[in-house]
Parts: C-alpha cells; structure tokens; sequence
C-alpha cells in the first residue's frame, strides 16, 4: 500500500564518480543480459559483488532459464520488473517470483538451485544483485525468502515520485528486508517528468544508481538510460538527489562496506583461495548445501 512521504533534507548530495556502461554476456543456459556491476568494481563497490539486468520480449533471450547450479558464501537479490520466473532448490524451497516481486536468497554455506522462466512469450525484465556476506556469517545455512510485490513498502513523494523500498529505509519508510552486517538500501524509483527526488544516505556507504528508464541529473551530471552511475564517497555528504525532465526509472542501492578479502571463483566468494577450493571439493562430492 502506498503512502504519501515528505523528503527528508539532503543539504550536501553526492555526486557521480564515474559512469559505467555495462556488458552484454550470457548466463545459465544462454540467457541474455547485461552486466552492469563487473568482478573489477567488487572492491569499490563493497558490499556488492555482481548486478546483471536482463530485459527481452524475445523468447529466445530467456525461455532457457539457469538450470540447476551451486551457490556459496554470499546472498542473492533477484527483483522481477515483468514476467515470471520459477525457483527451485536442495534445501527444500520453491517458489514463483512474479512481476513486482522479490526473491531473496541467503546461499551461506552452499545452495544448488534454479531459476526457469514460467513464460514462453512476452517481456521478461529484472535485475540480479549478488550482496556479499561477512566472513562471519559464510557458512550460515542456506535461507529463502519470496517477496511478493504486495509486501514491499511504498511511498509517493509531494512531486508524484513513487519508491519502492525493498531493503533498507528510505524517507522514514522500512523496507521488506534489513541486514545487519551490510545495511544495504535498495530502492526503485519512479520519477515523472519535472520531478526531483531526494534521500539521505550514510557517507560511510557504498552506493550507485543505474537507470533503466529515461535518464536522470545527478549534481549536474546526466545518467542515461542503462547507465550506472557510482557515487562518489565525499566526506560529510549526507544524501542523494535526482532530477528528472522527462519520466525515468532507476535503482538506487547502497551498503556498508565490509573491508574484507574478496575471492570469487564463479558460482562461490569466499575470503581465501583454500575456502574456494574447499567449496568446489564440497560441491563435486556431494555436501554443498541442505535444509537450513
């Protein structure tokens, strides 16, 4: 449910640090999509490891799905804008994932899961966020969460601005998850033309934006369509602002950084090449993951 919202004061935003235009590749088993946060941005943008974008109406873009693969050390966030997407899992978890939704996913000590779509024609759009976990908490038992779109909190700005909050808070308004050691925010936005929209963030906090519809200014620097733009960690700022001319679309995602070793080998981040090599012994004989 929706509920109106006055913007909280940004007296120092941040500005855009670079632009990052993202890679077209394929993932599972041939779906396409683009890359926009890479392996090489992992450091920078601690805690987050990876975000893919897909968004196709053709069928043969997507209707091959990710079939079934392991998953260690990290949790996933797969937010669907449109279509239908089926998942399935060892530990006992199943679940639609359906426009609007989220699904949330710890893998901790290890998963083997799918993601097929329930679809044969008409546009699938969404976005994948990988969000890392502390040392701490790698080997936790795997978890699972659907979000339906119902579930997640709403506002509207005095401007016609409309937020969704998925993680985090956002303008006083909580969102359907929180986590303690990465506090990530995570938001979708929906700005109408000639709309400004505002929200403090912690200067501590990673944080990027990327647009997926029309484009948005950024202290005077223009974000275009499939475009993200890392934020620059200025000390004090206090916030973000964007303004839009035309209608525009964006996520807007944030994190605490946890200052820790990052070894990724495909499907598993661990903090060490021994907990990766341990990872793949585990998962070719059999003892990756289980009901947690």
């Amino acid at each position: 449910m929706k509920q109106s919202t006055k913007l909280d004061a940004v007296t120092q935003p941040r500005t855009i640090e670079r632009i990052v235009t993202g890679v077209a590749t394929s993932d599972g088993a041939g779906v396409k999509l683009t890359r926009v946060l890479t392996q090489n941005l992992q450091q920078r943008l601690d805690p987050f490891l990876m975000l893919d974008n897909f968004r196709s109406d053709d069928p043969d873009d997507y209707i091959a799905g990710f079939p079934d693969h392991p998953h260690r050390g990290f949790e996933t966030v797969t937010y669907m804008i449109a279509g239908r997407m089926r998942h399935r899992d060892n530990a006992g978890h199943e679940g639609l994932l359906q426009n609007g939704g989220v699904q949330w996913m710890t893998a901790g000590r290890g998963i083997i899961h799918s993601e097929m779509p329930e679809q044969e024609n008409g546009v699938m759009e969404g976005f994948q966020l990988w969000l890392n976990l502390p040392a701490k908490r790698k080997m936790i038992p795997a978890w699972y969460r659907d979000i339906p779109k119902a579930e997640i909190p709403e506002y509207v700005t005095d401007e016609g601005v409309t937020v969704r909050v998925i993680a985090g808070t956002s303008n006083g308004v909580a969102g359907a998850m929180t986590r303690e050691d990465t506090e990530p925010l995570y938001l979708d936005i929906d700005l109408p033309a000639d709309s400004l929209f505002s929200t403090t963030l912690p200067a501590t906090h990673n944080a990027f934006v990327f647009v997926y519809r029309g484009e948005v200014e950024i202290a005077g620097t223009l974000l275009g369509e499939s475009r993200m733009g890392i934020l620059a960690n200025t000390p004090h700022a206090d916030g973000l602002v964007l303004i839009s001319q035309g209608s525009a679309r964006a996520i807007v995602v944030a994190g605490k950084p946890l200052g820790e070793p990052i070894v990724q080998h495909g499907p598993f981040v661990m903090n060490s090449k021994e907990e990766i090599f341990q990872a793949i012994k585990d998962f070719q004989e059999g003892r990756l993951g289980g009901a947690g």
